[in-house]
């Protein structure tokens, strides 16, 4: 069998159109951007230009809301702690949602020890939170709330316009990782009205190492100091020798993303042939709004890394790529109400416009084969199906 790749909610591969955007400001166009001074110069500058007017475009805002950063976490970073730092004097409260990318998770948690008060909001056994509890939780010294788009790991997807317009009647900033969102939902920023977002090129085929920052135009001016400083490039947010040929490929790779209805299909098919032709398995957040591409599966009574690392030709993953490695079970999964083991149980397949029918019919193949081999040999299996565990 093939390579299968089903991990692209952690990377995904570099649209052929995207690299060769790129190529000309890697070879020939190599020219600084801020060295304006002569024409190779202005050559990376005006393609830095045309790639935030391309981002503008999609998003439907303006130019010179658009910031260039390495990705999201940088943006995530940026955000947190200049809001915490510009606002202090209104307050030292933050709303977030427990089930956060851990670079969100992570900056709160520094922040704390700062002081700041953070207010980490539930979610029931679909991934959904309640927007009359994040009502209630907004004070008067809340000066951030902070809720993602769309989860990495389940693909739930929050409700993104009630939250912006919450945010927006309580006169509190509303910043959004929309990371797994952009690329993939559409999203119009001039009728939804969040004030600040952030999301990474390479989760829709584009080049790793470049993201957006989004920041609204207001009246009243939004205050993010800049967290690396150095030069005025970016307006003076963000100093440091811009990545011209990366730039050119997010815009380019923004610009011809586009909602792809056949990954739909597939991700339906895998999840209705996993479930028909496997027992003791289920969706997380099946009953929520999701993503189109991305199903997190539990098969009950195995351990997802032994299930993958008997599927050496597919690559999945059991949630986050920056929480791979770690012991304890997915915080997303246990701020579902999922049980430690059915957590440890868990698989992410997430799907791209470059996955093909006949690799999601490969993948149910192996998995029904390797999931069978694995619970013909486990001791945990027999238990339950002697009745003598649930």
């Amino acid at each position: 069998m093939s390579w299968i790749y089903l991990d692209n909610n952690a990377t995904s591969k570099i649209d052929p159109a995207v690299l060769e955007s790129m190529l000309p400001y890697l070879q020939e166009s190599y020219g600084n951007a801020s060295s304006v001074q002569h024409r190779m110069g202005r050559e990376a500058n005006q393609a830095i230009e045309v790639a935030r007017q391309q981002v503008a475009n999609k998003l439907s805002c303006r130019t010179n809301e658009i910031f260039f950063v390495s990705g999201a976490t940088e943006g995530i970073n940026m955000v947190l702690r200049g809001v915490a730092e510009a606002y202090r004097r209104k307050g030292q409260h933050i709303i977030t949602c427990r089930t956060e990318h851990k670079a969100v998770l992570s900056t709160c948690a520094i922040l704390e020890k700062r002081g700041v008060e953070i207010t980490y909001l539930p979610v029931d056994e679909h991934g959904q939170i309640d927007l009359q509890l994040l009502e209630d939780s907004i004070r008067a010294d809340t000066i951030l709330v902070s809720i993602m788009a769309a989860n990495n790991e389940s693909g739930v997807i929050h409700p993104v316009d009630e939250i912006a317009a919450l945010c927006r009647r309580k006169d509190v900033l509303y910043f959004c990782d929309a990371t797994q969102y952009v690329g993939k939902q559409d999203l119009n920023l001039e009728t939804t009205p969040i004030d600040i977002l952030t999301f990474s090129a390479h989760k829709f085929h584009g080049p790793k190492g470049v993201g957006i920052l989004y920041i609204r135009r207001k009246s009243k001016p939004i205050q993010i100091p800049a967290l690396i400083s150095g030069g005025k490039q970016e307006q003076g947010l963000r100093g440091g020798t811009l990545q011209v040929a990366n730039i050119v490929g997010c815009g380019k790779a923004l610009d011809i993303a586009k909602q792809q209805p056949h990954i739909r299909n597939y991700r339906d098919l895998l999840e209705r042939e996993v479930l028909a032709r496997i027992p003791q398995t289920f969706v997380h957040g099946s009953k929520a709004k999701r993503l189109d591409n991305t199903s997190f599966i539990a098969f009950r009574h195995i351990k997802s890394a032994e299930l993958m690392t008997s599927l050496p030709d597919v690559a999945l993953s059991t949630g986050s790529a920056c929480a791979s490695g770690l012991l304890d079970p997915s915080h997303v999964l246990k701020a579902m109400q999922v049980s430690d083991e059915d957590a440890f149980s868990s698989v992410r397949f997430s799907l791209s416009k470059f996955t093909e029918q006949s690799e999601i019919s490969s993948a149910i193949d192996e998995l029904v084969h390797t999931v069978e081999q694995i619970r013909t040999l486990s001791p945990v299996w027999k238990l339950f199906k002697d009745g003598l565990i649930d």
